[in-house]
């Protein structure tokens, strides 16, 4: 099998992930994801597709994380992980797409806005 390319976003944050069969080492930006995100929450996150198809310590895992936090970076490599998971088998689509994990999530940071504290606090009135 050869190795699969696919790309995953989240908020501002993207990732590149890299699939091949193995023996389920994923690395993420050269360090193991379990130093990489340092909460099992993160962890479970990003080891969540595999889960979901049966596929824990088959593949090992290459993925090139930029941008965003540490949250959204998560996500993003759950998302391209589940793409490339589609790419190896179809029959995976069937697990996956019923619990959210071939959606792009496409929720932003709204925007500041002018005369105004964030983007939706205001500053505070004052009648006199």
């Amino acid at each position: 099998m050869e190795v699969i390319n696919t790309l995953g976003r989240r908020k501002k944050a993207i990732a590149r992930v890299y699939l091949q069969e193995g023996t389920g080492k994923i690395i993420v930006n050269n360090k193991d994801y379990k130093e990489y995100f340092p909460t099992s929450t993160l962890q479970y996150v990003a080891t969540q597709a595999f889960e979901l198809t049966d596929s824990v310590g088959k593949f090992d895992v290459k993925a090139n994380l930029d941008g965003g936090g540490i949250s959204g970076q998560a996500e993003a490599l759950r998302l391209g992980i589940s793409r490339a998971l589609c790419e190896v088998d179809p029959e995976n689509r069937l697990a996956l797409k019923p619990k959210g994990l071939l959606k792009r999530d496409p929720r932003m940071v709204e925007r500041k806005k002018p005369g105004q504290k964030k983007a939706r606090k205001k500053f505070q009135f004052s009648k006199r």
